[in-house]
């Protein structure tokens, strides 16, 4: 069995330590074995890995993930990019395509989808791995994994049985997100939740991207993605299919999607530079920033402090929270990358329209950021920390702590740590944007063979 995991979402309930590069999935607020900080996709991978089949997985995920997803699991994680964000059905007809013209994998086999981050047990992926016999042993052309349920939730849709046999459901039609007085005629009708993990045979999703007159081969349907749908897999496909079994799972599953049900499953209550005084009971406190923070006397609250804002509120009303910084349009102010992470410290606008743009960056031993440049800005990096390779225009030279490096517009420019490394980069120009970079090269090996001036001393 192949797994596919579905890795997107722009994490507004959980502003503002997630944003647009970093979602809820990559928050390292949960505890591992070892008792250390871990991200949702951290845990999962290490489920996988555990049960022997996290080399049969891959993530899809946008452009905007690659670094993240890179950093937490590790450069060797297959990836699918999605040239953009178009809803989950073209996501999964990309890596339908992918697995057959680019890994080879029979039509015949069996693909699991599932999201990157369920809060689950280990059983939950053994379960998974159930669905290949469901779609084996009858003539069902999907198969299901929904959750038993464990009271009347109007927050989750559900799988509606017409028969069941020994234990596995046909599916008579789904409801999505009823009322509670609903949900419970469903429960005693054998209803279960949707979790949105599904498996088919590889042959059958292929033919449904034929059907819609689009290429099989994946090169190609990454050059057509912008004409696809943008539609969800459950209308698309789920919808339209006759023939569905399923079946549940009883074991531990939760979705942390809200401040309030996140912190009942953090490892800490209190994260970061943080005081705590008098009657706190049942407040988490995250501080992301070198300042300290000081609680008194808050109960029931959850206190979130980031680059990108301050969250102080209690926890039923955190659930609303998406709907408050919806109008907000700021680009993420902390970016984790393969190589380390930047977060911005300043902006200013003067009245001439020129900007200024403050960050500090972290880049790991051994690591390195891509060689590229800038067309509407320059930057100088002043060293704070380390020792590394600085390239500009075809020189390498070896810079540390106190050097202080130009970087005019239009110049090539790298930096290669040799231990940890921290600088503060001051970006001038207009306009200061994300899209303002021409990368020439990612590995070392080609920087510097592209250099003609080397100095290591």
């Amino acid at each position: 069995m192949r797994l596919v995991l579905l890795s997107g979402g722009s994490g507004k309930r959980l502003w503002p330590l997630s944003n647009d590069s970093r979602s809820k999935q990559f928050l390292k607020v949960l505890s591992n074995q070892e008792n250390e900080l871990e991200s949702m996709v951290q845990r999962v991978w290490g489920q996988l890995e555990r049960l022997g089949v996290a080399e049969n997985a891959v993530i899809a995920t946008s452009k905007s993930q690659i670094d993240m997803i890179k950093s937490q699991i590790g450069e060797h994680v297959k990836i699918i990019v999605e040239p953009e964000r178009r809803d989950t059905f073209p996501a999964i007809a990309l890596a339908a395509s992918f697995l057959l013209s680019e890994e080879g994998v029979d039509e015949e086999e069996i693909v699991a989808v599932l999201p990157v981050d369920p809060y689950v047990d280990d059983a939950f992926f053994k379960r998974v791995l159930d669905l290949e016999e469901v779609l084996k042993t009858t003539d069902a052309d999907l198969a299901l994994l929904g959750i038993n349920p464990t009271y009347p939730s109007s927050k989750y849709g559900y799988i509606v049985p017409s028969s069941v046999s020994n234990s596995v459901i046909t599916v008579s039609y789904f409801k999505e997100k009823p009322t509670e007085t609903e949900a419970e005629s469903l429960i005693e009708e054998g209803a279960i939740w949707n979790s949105g993990v599904f498996a088919f045979k590889l042959g059958s999703m292929i033919n449904v991207i034929k059907k819609r007159n689009l290429p099989v081969v994946y090169s190609e349907l990454l050059k057509q993605y912008s004409s696809l749908p943008k539609i969800s897999f459950d209308y698309e496909v789920v919808e339209k299919t006759e023939k569905i079994a399923a079946i549940g799972y009883e074991g531990y599953w939760k979705d942390l999607g809200t401040w309030n049900t996140l912190t009942e499953e953090m490892g800490s209550d209190s994260i970061g530079h943080v005081y705590r005084w008098g009657d706190c009971r049942d407040t988490h406190i995250i501080n992301e920033l070198h300042i300290p923070v000081t609680v008194m006397d808050i109960q029931n609250a959850v206190v979130t402090v980031s680059s990108d804002g301050i969250l102080v509120s209690d926890k039923m009303a955190s659930q609303k929270i998406k709907e408050v910084v919806e109008g907000l349009n700021q680009p993420p102010m902390y970016k984790e990358h393969r190589w380390g992470y930047s977060r911005v410290l300043d902006y200013a606008k003067y009245d001439d329209g020129t900007q200024n743009v403050t960050k500090r960056i972290f880049v790991k031993a051994s690591k390195h950021i891509s060689y590229h440049s800038h067309k509407n800005h320059e930057k100088v990096w002043t060293i704070v920390n380390g020792e590394g390779n600085f390239v500009l225009n075809g020189n390498i030279r070896v810079v540390k702590k106190g050097d202080i490096l130009t970087i005019p517009d239009g110049k090539n420019h790298v930096l290669n740590a040799i231990t940890d490394l921290e600088l503060i980069e001051i970006q001038t120009g207009f306009p200061i944007v994300e899209g303002d970079v021409e990368r020439k090269y990612f590995d070392w090996s080609d920087i510097e063979a592209d250099c003609y001036q080397i100095n290591y001393k």
